[in-house]
């Protein structure tokens, strides 16, 4: 059930240091088991935020969070890097949205992907299988994975269900870089990262020294230690560290950059005003849950409401509401204690009613 959300002129309270947003975060993260930074603006940049708890368990508990610390995106990759890629395509009229791909991309002709579009790929409505598998059906190798992504079954008829799933994002990475003519880790920064300043932005694996500000997440029995600066995202991990899915890591600092630029688009931006528009309304013709192009209506929501959200599995979260003109993140690294999500999404929750009613 949604509720009023604040007015603008109660933002700067409700942001200050220990008030209300930073005290729901310093008591939601002893709840949560896991340090947490978050910060809300508009579109003119931060309007506050905040660090509570620390980055973790033994070694890690020396270390408190905040906004230059580096957190594994997991999801949240999909909006930082492949969303405005796309954005970028489509705005330079490489990327239809609503021509079946077999009629242009040679690589599913043929194959059961055909019949779906691009539209369908970023709603999470392409009838893609709904798990990913990867190493178990396809091997280990880049080639023989993306071999085994194109050519996959559809798991149902596209446009008949949303059903969130990895796949759509790895089979938009192929055609990405396809069209893009160069990796995503390329194509991101030269689009998205470096026009927006955000230079702590990037794939793994990560060097020593930036690993050394990076938040720990799940411990992982083939490396004997717990990840860091090395994605946790297993599909992801197999293709290297670069996907569309998951394995970015980015900073609380550099992703407020990135959400005001959602609200205030620089003019030299490649995936601007148009590309933004475009996504943040409704896509799903109806079926539920209601998405836009990549993004997620935030729950206890409505659609009318205009707040979408995308959350990360690691523990990460941001939110953006053009209606209201504001946005919000919320990032820790629950997977470094354990997969309970439950005092993650109740905290989640509270934050965004707090900041978008």
């Amino acid at each position: 059930m949604s509720h009023q959300a604040p007015g603008a002129d109660r933002l700067p309270a409700l942001t200050r240091r220990d008030g209300e947003l930073d005290l729901l975060v310093r008591d939601g993260v002893h709840i949560v088991g896991a340090g947490a930074v978050w910060a809300v603006g508009d579109a003119d940049g931060t309007l506050g935020g905040g660090g509570h708890g620390v980055l973790g368990q033994g070694p890690y508990a020396e270390f408190t969070p905040g906004p230059d610390t580096r957190y594994d995106l997991a999801s949240l990759t999909k909006i930082v890097a492949l969303w405005p890629c796309a954005g970028a395509l489509w705005q330079s009229g490489l990327l239809p949205l609503d021509e079946p791909l077999g009629r242009w991309w040679q690589p599913v002709t043929g194959r059961p992907a055909r019949s779906v579009t691009v539209r369908q790929l970023l709603a999470h409505t392409a009838g893609m299988l709904p798990y990913t598998r990867f190493e178990q059906l396809y091997g280990r190798e880049p080639a023989a994975i993306r071999a085994g992504v194109v050519s996959a079954p559809l798991h149902r008829e596209p446009g008949t269900a949303v059903e969130y799933t990895d796949r759509a994002a790895v089979l938009m990475t192929y055609l990405v870089e396809d069209l893009g003519g160069a990796p995503l880790d390329e194509l991101a920064a030269r689009w998205v990262w470096r026009p927006l300043g955000m230079g702590d932005t990037r794939y793994g694996p990560l060097g020593a020294a930036e690993t050394a500000r990076t938040a720990p997440t799940e411990y992982e029995e083939s490396v004997g230690t717990h990840l860091r600066g090395l994605v946790h995202d297993p599909s992801a991990r197999l293709l290297g560290g670069v996907s569309g899915n998951a394995g970015a890591f980015s900073t609380a600092r550099d992703l407020a950059r990135f959400l005001t630029a959602l609200l205030a688009p620089p003019p030299q931006l490649p995936w601007g005003e148009a590309w933004i528009t475009e996504s943040l309304r409704e896509q799903t013709g109806g079926l539920a849950p209601a998405r836009g192009l990549s993004w997620l209506y935030a729950p206890g929501t409505e659609p009318a409401e205009g707040t979408f959200v995308h959350y990360g599995f690691t523990g990460t979260g941001f939110w953006v509401s053009r209606r209201l003109g504001r946005w919000a993140l919320l990032l820790t690294n629950k997977v470094h204690h354990d997969r309970t999500t439950q005092p993650l999404t109740d905290l989640r929750n509270a934050f965004r009613q707090a900041v978008f009613g």
